[in-house]
């Protein structure tokens, strides 16, 4: 029996296959080429690096932020940027961030070897917007490594007249305990304090002596110097400190027997003969009200009433005159703050102060 020619079936199967096969390899090497690059850019790109640090200051995790390469700097660097060498890191921690959310990237633009990233954020509720220079660092396996070009830290230079005790955003500070004068810092000088960009520093001052509401900055420019000045009020607390002070002083002067008492804002003037000794009382106490002057305080000019009760004996015929009478006089004075916080006053009159 003749059969019938076999079929070139195996042969056109293999074609097929190989075909197949050669259709998925190359489906499969752009799957994974697409896939590196999403992997690449979610992880590993300049946006990435960007997002991984804003994700930790978000957090509160200050301390890791740090470890990002490019963020931390030296005196050197700083100096060479014409920032203050020596900048404190004492706001570089989790205790003085403010809150920061809604962080969106808005562009990423490469120029030569710098990549420039913008961010959109919420800093503590205050919207702002941070562009970050961001440059190679090497590569791990395959995958290219990141690092800041310019530190994402600026430098806040603040001046806080009134207090030597500060808040920023609830943290407390001294400023003998950063400041490299130590217990001889400058009251009015500024004091360098290294911050992170993006951030929102509220400098507030909440103390016996003084107090303020506060001022909201916003640190939104890398390496930059940021200069914030703070000027603390007198408390109602301290002022009646000082109205009872003022008060004892002028009680105490009153009970000098003389015409001019010592080291007193008020005294009386006769051309004729004192008599008996002279008897003094505060017939007006001042108002007194505070307000700052440099590194201290000083209490301003105001109104108070003395009265005077004396024998004259006239120098023309001897006839003695009893004098009685209501002297005004004009108070104010100095009140330095020492380093243990206790406040020295020194009440005189306007030919004295």
């Amino acid at each position: 029996m003749i059969q019938p020619p076999r079929k070139p079936v195996r042969r056109r199967s293999l074609a097929l296959d190989l075909t197949l096969l050669g259709i998925v390899g190359v489906l499969l090497v752009g799957a994974v080429a697409a896939a590196f690059g999403v992997i690449q850019r979610e992880f590993y790109s300049p946006t990435a690096f960007v997002e991984r640090y804003l994700a930790l200051l978000s957090n509160g995790q200050a301390a890791e932020a740090l470890t990002l390469p490019g963020v931390a700097v030296d005196s050197a660097a700083l100096d060479a940027a014409g920032l203050p060498a020596t900048a404190s890191e004492a706001l570089l921690r989790e205790a003085a961030l403010a809150t920061l959310t809604d962080v969106t990237v808005v562009s990423e633009t490469a120029e030569g070897d710098l990549t420039r990233v913008t961010v959109e954020y919420q800093a503590g509720g205050y919207p702002g917007s941070t562009t970050f220079e961001i440059e190679r660092d090497g590569t791990v396996g395959i995958a290219p490594t990141w690092r800041f070009a310019t530190s994402p830290l600026a430098v806040m230079d603040l001046v806080v007249k009134g207090s030597m005790q500060f808040q920023v955003n609830g943290f407390e500070i001294d400023k003998r305990q950063v400041s490299i004068d130590g217990v001889d810092a400058d009251p009015l000088a500024p004091l360098p304090l290294l911050v992170f960009s993006p951030g929102l520093y509220s400098v507030s001052v909440d103390t016996a002596i003084s107090a303020t509401p506060g001022v909201a900055v916003l640190s939104d420019s890398p390496f930059h110097e940021v200069p914030v000045e703070v000027q603390a009020e007198a408390t109602d607390e301290f002022i009646a400190v000082v109205q009872e002070k003022v008060e004892q002083f002028l009680s105490t002067c009153a009970t000098q027997d003389v015409l001019q008492p010592t080291a007193c804002p008020f005294g009386f003037v006769v051309q004729d003969r004192v008599d008996s000794a002279p008897q003094w009382s505060i017939t007006t106490q001042p108002t007194v009200d505070v307000a700052p002057d440099g590194a201290g305080w000083k209490i301003l000019p105001t109104e108070a009433v003395a009265h005077i009760e004396v024998d004259v004996q006239s120098l023309f015929d001897g006839e003695i005159e009893r004098v009685s009478q209501d002297v005004p006089f004009i108070v104010n004075g100095t009140i330095t703050v020492g380093p243990d916080g206790k406040a020295t006053i020194v009440v005189s009159g306007p030919d004295t102060n």
